[in-house]
């Protein structure tokens, strides 16, 4: 029988190291939500409250359980106490014996404690200390600050001085230009006893060596921990096959190697290029007949490299899977919540769930946050989403003295270990943004900080970055995960040493974030010009939906220079953008409530345009991942879904402009308008092109058709045509084209309308619309037609879900059916249902003008 034993550690209590009372606590949590929960401090998400709760981090805390031991586990050869994670500076100590200090967020630590134990009451204690009191004197010793821009030292009370850099924390709890100033500490992940006696498995990694469709050639590396030496068994199996090897064990920890092959296996791709299959590998050691110890691991037969090739143009940067050059259709991901643990498993599946149902393949897991929970990635190997994994730094640089260089590489070691089993991991990526922000080879490049240092502080600071990003991190993964693909930092174009390593807006290689939009005030248009060959970045904000708003500020506070609608917006300039590209692209809204969705249509427009972009480019661009998917509490931000998991019109125009059979059409300067197909898929695409010009009172002005056929995960433009061809001198700002594309057995497969005007240049018709509702429950639908021309028209549910479509046009006399899906489900997350009252409106309706009836 195994000798195998586990205690979670629970009934704990807390309370500040300088008070007397302790309070029930919930672990995993951390300080500021066991305060909430004891009704100690008012909601942090609430109006201005996070100025507030800036007196927590200064403090040290504690927590505490009793724990019983029975004489059976007593007896055991090893007790090992477990901490997956301790936010951050931790001192532990099991019946008042210290067992060691933590200092790193992002570590296991794992401390066998036997000789502490007693059989009956025992009791651990942790002390955190503060983070800004213990990084203070770091500070200080250094004598200069290091570059650290989200960094909100300010609103914490420590002026200029920025801490987030000595602490191997989760950067976004010093604040970011979407986030709160929210320095958290307690008790992030399970804490937990595991007994053994004879041997264990500490590890089982499959080493994909060589996987295609014919052949998987493996490596299962177990890593042992045996009590006492002697001969063993090893044994594998998987996918009803087995292998086994004997071995002779040494006492203490060894990793051993059994090649496996399994032929004709089953492929695990990403979504929308075949299916996820999975395999359950299992490893046992067995002394004669008796088992003494096992793992198991699931993982998914690929290969996956990042293919960067010179070519006419520079060099590709795209993901090849399994042999086939994916297209990378995605988000950037931040953490959910300021407060990690309130982060549920059925949270993250209704963001990866909205992912694929946005026909998204990959999230970027940005290195401002956490490295996920593992059931994030399981998730993203089940709904096949790629994950471009950061490592935890980001828009900041480091120290690299030999304790913290030290501590990340046991960061490292202890994430890439965790998660390189999964096969959704695409990449491992050194950092976000610093080695463009700080530009070392480039003396007027980067983000103005190096002029605020001395040359010999300049060596120093960017010689501690190469340490950590070109020698540590990439070190880590080549050791642990062999042949994955490290990037040292995102945007970048080559690891060269020189000008030519850092991206700008203009690289023909590596990788962008475009941010002209938005922080440079640049047009919309401006999309189509930069487009590289991997667009990492690029994004515009939005507020999320009334209801949503409400949650943070009252009714008399709804206006952009409220106290708290200013708490919310992290980025200064932020409410101004907003309103300064709405005067420049959309009619002036009626009211603020209409101000709200509007900045939401003003947002979709601007990505869709650059989804776009970047799509028509393909093959030359391969990958497109704005920012950002989510939010960690409500606020006005980029995200495509709000702190709620409510869909923005963001997240239906990325729906449809990331669809893998995408029509898209382009209007361009020198009055033409071009049609494009782009096919992801690996089928051909074959059938009809329809274009026909339309007046937006109603009414068909011309009518073409074109035969197409696109080869797989091929791009054309199909068609080109002059404007004043299509409109014979009519006026553009009444008239329309609907293109559709058919295949060849007449079905609908995209449909697009085309404006030759902008609609801020348009009188709107008031539309009168009729709506149909038939069916209940799974069979539920909702037909919509419009006598006029009726835009940006928004449903909304008394239920919470989300529609089929929304944000769509209505063409006049043209009928558009949605259905109604609703959260939760077992086997398919969104599920069919009745979504009780539904109201709708068109930009009509939100808009301040004088409308003309039809």
């Amino acid at each position: 029988m195994m000798e195998k034993w586990t205690q979670r550690l629970e009934g704990w209590r807390f309370k500040a190291c300088a008070d007397k009372e302790w309070l029930p606590a919930q672990v995993p949590g951390c300080v500021h939500t066991d305060l909430l929960r004891n009704g100690t401090i008012p909601d942090p998400f609430y109006g201005t409250n996070e100025r507030e709760l800036q007196w927590i981090d200064k403090q040290d805390w504690e927590y505490e359980a009793h724990f019983l031991i029975r004489p059976e586990a007593a007896a055991l050869q090893h007790l090992e106490l477990v901490c997956e994670g301790l936010d951050t500076y931790a001192d532990v100590s099991v019946n008042d014996v210290l067992v060691f200090s933590g200092d790193n967020m992002f570590r296991t630590w794992r401390n066998d404690i036997k000789s502490l134990l007693k059989v009956g009451d025992n009791v651990i204690h942790i002390r955190f200390r503060s983070p800004i009191q213990e990084d203070l004197p770091k500070l200080e010793k250094l004598g200069y600050g290091l570059p650290a821009s989200n960094d909100q030292s300010e609103l914490g009370g420590l002026d200029d001085r920025k801490l987030s850099v000595f602490a191997r924390k989760a950067p976004y709890h010093y604040g970011w230009d979407w986030g709160p100033r929210l320095v958290t500490s307690g008790i992030w992940r399970e804490i937990r006893l595991e007994g053994w006696a004879v041997s264990r498995i500490l590890d089982l990694f499959i080493r994909q060596d060589e996987v295609n469709a014919k052949e998987a050639r493996l490596t299962a590396q177990v890593e042992i921990e045996a009590a006492e030496a002697g001969p063993v068994l090893l044994r594998l199996t998987a996918d009803g096959q087995d292998w086994s090897s004997k071995v002779e064990l040494k006492q203490g920890r060894q990793t051993l190697e059994l090649p496996l092959t399994i032929t004709e296996p089953k492929l695990w791709w990403c979504r929308g290029l075949g299916e996820q299959a999975m395999v359950e590998f299992r490893a046992e050691l067995l002394w004669g007949e008796q088992p003494i110890a096992e793992q198991s691991v699931r993982t998914g037969l690929r290969s996956i490299r990042l293919v960067r090739e010179k070519d006419e143009q520079g060099a590709s940067f795209y993901f090849e899977l399994n042999g086939t050059p994916v297209f990378a259709k995605g988000a950037n991901h931040i953490p959910n919540d300021s407060f990690i643990t309130e982060v549920t498993a059925e949270r993250y599946r209704h963001e990866v769930a909205s992912a694929a149902a946005s026909n998204m393949n990959m999230l970027r897991v940005w290195g401002g946050g956490i490295y996920e929970e593992d059931v994030f990635y399981e998730l993203c190997d089940e709904y096949g989403i790629l994950v471009w994994q950061d490592f935890m730094f980001a828009c900041s640089m480091y120290p690299g003295d030999e304790v913290f260089l030290n501590s990340v590489r046991l960061e490292a070691e202890d994430n890439v270990r965790r998660l390189r089993n999964h096969p959704c991991i695409a990449l491992w990526c050194g950092n976000n943004e610093i080695d463009s922000a700080w530009a070392h080879y480039n003396e007027s490049g980067g983000w103005g900080w190096k002029k605020n240092y001395t040359p010999e502080q300049r060596e120093r600071i960017w010689a501690d970055y190469e340490a950590i990003f070109h020698r540590v991190l990439p070190e880590v993964v080549e050791r642990l995960a062999p042949g994955s693909d490290y990037w040292p930092s995102s945007p970048m174009i080559d690891l060269t040493g020189d000008a030519g390593q850092h991206a700008h807006p203009a690289s023909t290689e590596g990788d962008i974030h475009y941010w002209g939009v938005w922080h440079a005030v640049e047009p919309f248009e401006n999309y189509n010009v930069y487009v590289g060959r991997f667009m990492s970045e690029y994004g515009f904000q939005s507020f999320p939906e009334y209801r949503s708003v409400r949650s943070y500020a009252e009714e008399h506070e709804l206006e952009l220079e409220s106290e708290p609608m200013l708490a919310h917006q992290k980025n200064g300039a932020g409410n101004r953008l907003i309103k300064q590209y709405m005067d420049m692209y959309l009619h002036e809204p009626k009211d603020f409530k209409a101000f709200l969705h509007m900045s939401q249509i003003l947002q979709a427009d601007a990505m869709e345009m650059a989804i776009e972009a970047h799509r028509r480019s393909k093959p030359y661009c391969m990958g497109t991942l704005y920012w950002q998917m989510n939010d960690c509490w409500p606020v006005a931000s980029w995200a495509g879904m709000d702190y709620y998991g409510r869909w923005k019109a963001l997240q239906y125009r990325a729906k449809r402009s990331f669809s893998d059979i995408l029509l898209s059409v382009a209007g361009h300067n020198q009055g033409t308008v071009s049609f494009h197909v782009i096919n992801d898929t690996l089928q051909n695409v074959t059938g009809k092109l329809n274009v026909s010009v339309r007046h937006i009172l109603g009414g068909t002005v011309k009518e073409l058709e074109q035969e197409i056929q696109i080869k797989p995960n091929g791009n054309e433009t199909v068609l080109t045509l002059a404007v004043e061809e299509l409109l014979g001198g009519k006026k553009t700002a009444e008239h329309m084209l609907v293109a559709r594309l058919e295949n060849e057995r007449g079905e609908t497969k995209a449909v697009r309308e085309h404006y030759f005007t902008a609609i801020k240049e348009m009188i709107l018709p008031v539309p009168r619309i009729e709506c149909l509702e038939s069916g209940e429950g799974e069979e539920w639908t909702l037909t919509l037609k419009s006598d006029v021309l009726a835009r940006h028209v928004w449903l909304s549910a008394e239920h919470d879900g989300i529609f089929t479509d929304n944000d769509f046009d209505l063409v006049p006399g043209v009928p558009k059916t949605v259905g109604f899906l609703t959260f939760g489900g077992e086997s398919s997350y969104f599920r069919p249902q009745a979504p009780g009252r539904v109201t709708f409106r068109s930009i009509t309706d939100y808009i301040k003008q004088t409308a003309v009836q039809p």
